[in-house]
């Protein structure tokens, strides 16, 4: 049986805070000789001293510092959990897990999780980034409650989806670039000879995911959207882009957008959750992020004259 308590680290803390056994016995609502014989019980149970004794005045020993240190997280630990144990009672999950997609920056759900927050409702908020269909991953694996996910959701159901926008899309390359000099739309031939920039999918048992990529291409893969846009910028490559993302680039001339004999669809946005799920916390995140996200919460390039 294990001889430390939370209420024995709770009364070596309060002695340590306040210098003395009465000064704590004060601080806990107990006589001093209450204190004093639980110390010296539990002193004698581990075979060791926790504290050096100097009159009315004590110090901890390192053995009595070394418990504390790790005492104090135990005591905080259980703190939080009596207050999720009371919000759970009240139909609050213990944690909510959040997952979008890598295209959406988490800055722009900072309004969204500051009202969250501002519940204090017990339910800690776990915020996860995949790229493609990672996010439908997660979700189906269970290392997510709710996703904000693009493209469509993985055969078999388990799951509810709201759409939450579309995103179009525009197949772009630096101005040098060799296939902005022919002049005409773009056929799949002309592209095989170029690197594509790509985004790589994160997902881990899902078949990965490629949009336009043809058998054979030359690619480069990148972890975002962020960098797949800077490839293009730099002339290392061709792609489809989200329009929105690369808008200020179209106008200063760093990108051009070039016609393709087969445009890409616009890619749609999706709101899911497991089916049945219940707990207040996705209750409030379904009803929160039910409206148009995308493309409003995309990243835009800032113009640098």
């Amino acid at each position: 049986m294990l001889k430390l308590s939370l209420e024995a680290i709770e009364v070596v803390d309060a002695i340590a805070r306040h210098g003395s056994f009465a000064a704590a016995a004060s601080r806990l609502n107990k006589v001093p000789s209450t204190i004093s014989y639980a110390v010296g019980k539990l002193e004698e149970q581990l075979g060791m001293l926790l504290f050096e004794r100097n009159g009315p005045r004590v110090s901890l020993t390192p053995a009595g510092e070394e418990m504390l240190r790790e005492g104090r997280w135990l005591l905080g630990a259980a703190g939080d959990l009596e207050s999720r144990m009371r919000q759970i009672a009240t139909g609050f999950e213990s944690e909510l897990r959040l997952v979008h997609d890598s295209l959406i920056p988490t800055q722009a759900l900072i309004d969204d999780i500051r009202a969250f927050e501002d519940l204090r409702c017990g339910t800690r908020l776990r915020i996860g980034c995949e790229a493609l269909t990672g996010s439908w991953e997660a979700l189906r694996e269970g290392r997510a409650d709710i996703v904000i996910a693009a493209g469509e959701g993985p055969a078999g159901g388990g799951y509810q989806a709201a759409t939450v926008g579309s995103l179009d899309f525009a197949f772009c390359v630096a101005p040098l670039h060799p296939l902005a000099q022919l002049k005409r739309p773009l056929q799949r031939g002309d592209l095989l000879g170029h690197n594509a920039i790509v985004v790589g999918d994160s997902a881990r048992t899902l078949s990965d995911r490629t949009v336009g990529l043809l058998a054979g291409q030359q690619r480069i893969t990148v972890p975002s959207m962020a960098a797949k846009i800077a490839c293009q910028v730099g002339g290392l490559g061709h792609g489809y882009l989200p329009r929105a993302c690369v808008e200020l680039e179209l106008a200063r001339g760093t990108l051009v957008e070039l016609a393709t004999e087969e445009p890409r669809a616009p890619e749609p946005f999706w709101l899911a959750w497991k089916t049945g799920s219940a707990g207040q916390a996705l209750k409030w995140w379904q009803q929160r992020l039910s409206r148009p996200l995308i493309p409003a919460l995309l990243p835009r390039s800032i113009w640098m004259p």
